[in-house]
């Protein structure tokens, strides 16, 4: 027993040697000074042009005066509810509240953030989806992919956008982008899916190009799964909000993650009741567009 014992500590030496000699840590930020250098041409338009944009939209929407803002939402609420005056009352004067704290600069960043990440996860999302369903080799590809970025936590998002983007808005809608896309991906891919094969063997039987199959059965059957995907991812962006702030992304995650750091209560309350707030209208903003879609059916 002791001579078996014995004779592994060669190969252990052995081991220990090649482990020493490797280095992840080191081969990983040469492999990004690397990337960073040949494809600056990419990310240097990208920070500066894409990040002018989000400035200006969110200065945009800070422009419009806060009380046309809030009547806007507020009938537009009253009317997506089918003429309930819930929400509208609720988005009335939550978003009061908000102005009222003097958060409404704050609010357009973060609605803003959340808008373009929303929308750019969206465009990349919903076709994404349509090619799983498609293919079941797509599929096969994509969904470990579809895992890696569900399961990796939240913070590990933040360590390649500011190694490639830097800081500020931008790296935090390129985090936000990674981490609220999966559901739009996974929840079209099902939808289409789950249409009726009758009703695709139908359209087939009458002729129709896959283009024609896919825009007037397939996209119209799934369509509130679909919208449910869309939902999640939403709300994904803008949970990303506090957590994007830790690189410099503004809105009222940036005043959470200051009144945090100066264990400042009342101010990081406030903000984060702003964050519940916006996300409750959004979220009942985008539930009530599928029961619409769904009630037209």
């Amino acid at each position: 027993m002791l001579n078996a014992m014995m004779s592994l500590i060669p190969k252990l030496s052995f081991i220990n040697f090649f482990s020493d000699k490797i280095r992840i840590a080191e081969g990983t930020e040469w492999f990004t000074d690397q990337v960073k250098e040949k494809f600056a041409f990419l990310f240097d338009p990208i920070k500066k042009y894409f990040g002018n944009f989000m400035e200006w939209t969110a200065d945009s929407l800070s422009a419009i005066p806060p009380l046309v803002v809030i009547i806007i939402i507020v009938i537009a609420a009253f009317l997506i509810t089918g003429k309930r005056i819930g929400l509208a009352i609720f988005s009335a004067i939550g978003l009061w509240l908000i102005y009222n704290q003097g958060l409404w600069a704050h609010l357009m960043e973060t609605f803003s953030l959340v808008l373009i990440s929303s929308l750019l996860a969206i465009i990349i999302g919903v076709p994404v989806g349509i090619l799983m369903s498609k293919s079941n080799i797509a599929r096969i590809i994509i969904e470990p992919i579809l895992d890696f970025m569900q399961t990796m936590p939240a913070f590990v998002y933040l360590i390649p956008a500011v190694a490639f983007l830097g800081i500020g808005m931008v790296p935090g809608i390129f985090a936000s982008l990674i981490f609220a896309t999966p559901p739009t991906v996974r929840m079209t891919n099902l939808g289409i899916r789950q249409v009726s094969t009758e009703l695709v063997e139908a359209a087939d039987a009458f002729g129709t190009t896959g283009a024609q199959k896919l825009f007037q059965v397939e996209l119209p059957m799934a369509r509130a799964t679909i919208m449910a995907g869309i939902n999640q991812t939403v709300m994904l962006s803008l949970s990303m909000v506090v957590i994007a702030s830790m690189i410099g992304a503004p809105g009222l995650g940036r005043e959470v993650l200051s009144a945090l750091q100066r264990s400042q209560v009342g101010t990081g309350f406030v903000a984060g009741i702003g964050i519940v707030i916006l996300a409750i209208i959004i979220d009942r903003f985008t539930q009530n567009m599928n029961k619409e879609k769904k009630k037209t059916n």
